[in-house]
C-alpha cells in the first residue's frame, strides 16, 4: 500500500502544477490597448550567421512601426557576417553595426557583445531576438513592446520552431512548448523566472539599474534567462503571446546537435534563485516518478487503482494543458502530450546523468 500512497501524492502534485499553468493555457491573447510611437531598438546577436542574416535583416525591416533602429552586433565571425550587416547598414539608415573582436578576458562571451550592442542603442526600450529568428508578422516590433512602460520594463515573448515532419521535431516542438507554457504561467501567477532570448524585450533602465550581465558574466549561457531570473518580478513583467508576435527558427534535424545544445542550456538553471530551482526541481521529479510508479503500480499492485490515477491524471493533463496547445500554434502535439512528455522526461534524465560526469562545452 506504500507504493500505493506514494503514487497517488506524486498524481496529486501533479495535479497542483497542471492547475497552475492553466492559468496561462485558459487566457486570451490580446490586442494592444493603444498604439504606442516610442522609438524601439532592435538588438541582434550574431556570430557566423551569414546567410540567416541575408534571410532576416529584411523581415524586421518591414515590421510595421513608426520609429525604430536595428542593432546588428558581429560577435567574432570568421564568414561574411560582417560584410552582410555593413551592407544593410549602408543601404539603410535605421540599421547600425557594432564590431566585436576576440579578446583574452570575454572569449566568445554573448554577454559581452551584446552589453555593447546596448550602449549603442539609442532608444530606451529594445527588443532582443537572434539571427536565425523570423518574426511572425510584421505587427512583431508592435505587440512586443507595447506594454513596455515605467511600471512594466520587461516582456517576455515566445520563440518557437518551424513545424517539420519527424519525432524529434515534436519533441523540440512539445519541449519549447512547455518551457513556455511554464515561464508564461509563472509570470502571470507573479512569480516570473525566465525568458527567451529568441524574443524578449526590456528598458535598458532595467538593464543599467541592475548592473547588467555583471553578476553572472563568467557564465557560458543565460543572457536571456539568468538576466530574467535575476530582475524580474511580479511588478514589472507583462508577457505577450499573441500569434503575430511569435518568432520562429529552424530546430536542430539531429539527436546529437539536440542533446548538446540542451546540455548547454540546463546548466544555466544551477544560477536560478533558489525557490525558482525548487519549484521546476520538484515539477520535473514528480513527473519522472509519475512514470516510474505507475510503472511499479501496475506490476506490484491491484492494477485497478493505479490505472483510475493514471486515467485520472492524463485526462486532467488533456484539459488544463490541451488549450495551450491551441494558443502557441501546436494543436496538433495536444494527442501525443502523455507520449511526448515520457520522452522528453527520459531524455532530461539522460542530460543530468552525462552533465554529472562531464561539463558542455562552451558556447560556438
Amino acid at each position: 500500500m506504500l507504493l500505493l500512497y506514494a503514487f497517488s501524492a506524486v498524481v496529486i502534485i501533479n495535479a497542483v502544477y497542471f492547475v497552475i499553468f492553466s492559468k496561462f493555457s485558459y487566457a486570451t491573447p490580446r490586442q494592444p490597448k493603444s498604439s504606442h510611437n516610442f522609438p524601439v531598438s532592435i538588438i541582434i546577436c550574431a556570430k557566423n550567421e551569414a546567410e540567416n542574416l541575408r534571410k532576416n535583416i529584411p523581415l524586421w525591416l518591414e515590421q510595421d512601426y513608426p520609429d525604430f533602429e536595428i542593432i546588428l552586433i558581429n560577435d567574432s565571425s570568421t564568414d561574411d557576417t560582417k560584410e552582410i550587416m555593413e551592407s544593410f547598414a549602408t543601404s539603410h539608415s535605421i540599421v547600425h553595426t557594432v564590431d566585436i573582436e576576440n579578446n583574452e578576458a570575454f572569449w566568445s562571451n554573448k554577454k559581452y557583445s551584446l552589453t555593447l550592442g546596448i550602449k549603442r542603442a539609442m532608444h530606451p526600450r529594445m527588443l532582443f531576438t537572434d539571427a536565425d529568428c523570423k518574426p511572425a508578422s510584421n505587427q512583431w516590433l508592435k505587440l512586443m513592446t507595447a506594454d513596455l512602460s515605467e511600471e512594466k520594463q520587461m516582456v517576455l515573448g515566445y520563440g518557437a520552431y518551424d513545424k517539420q515532419p519527424g519525432f524529434l521535431n515534436s519533441l523540440i516542438r512539445y519541449e519549447t512548448l512547455m518551457t513556455a507554457v511554464q515561464y508564461f504561467s509563472f509570470a502571470m501567477r507573479g512569480m516570473p523566472y525566465m525568458g527567451v532570448g529568441r524574443n524578449l524585450a526590456y528598458t535598458s533602465q532595467l538593464f543599467y539599474d541592475n548592473r547588467g550581465f555583471m553578476s553572472h558574466m563568467e557564465v557560458n549561457s543565460g543572457d536571456d534567462d539568468l538576466f530574467v531570473n535575476e530582475v524580474a518580478n511580479s511588478e514589472n513583467v507583462a508577457v505577450c503571446y499573441h500569434p503575430d508576435a511569435f518568432t520562429y527558427s529552424a530546430p536542430k534535424s539531429k539527436f546529437s546537435e539536440w542533446f548538446r545544445q540542451k546540455r548547454r542550456h540546463i546548466t544555466t538553471a544551477h544560477h536560478y534563485k533558489t525557490k525558482h530551482k525548487l519549484l521546476l526541481g520538484l515539477y520535473y521529479l514528480s513527473n519522472l516518478l509519475f512514470w516510474v510508479l505507475a510503472t511499479l503500480c501496475l506490476i506490484f499492485q491491484d492494477w485497478k487503482i493505479p490505472l483510475m490515477l493514471i486515467l485520472f491524471r492524463i485526462l486532467l493533463q488533456y484539459i488544463l494543458l490541451g488549450p495551450a496547445t491551441q494558443l502557441l500554434q501546436e494543436k496538433k502535439l495536444r494527442i501525443w502530450l502523455p507520449f511526448l512528455e515520457l520522452f522528453l522526461v527520459s531524455f532530461q534524465l539522460i542530460i543530468f546523468i552525462t552533465n554529472s560526469f562531464s561539463k558542455p562545452k562552451r558556447w560556438k
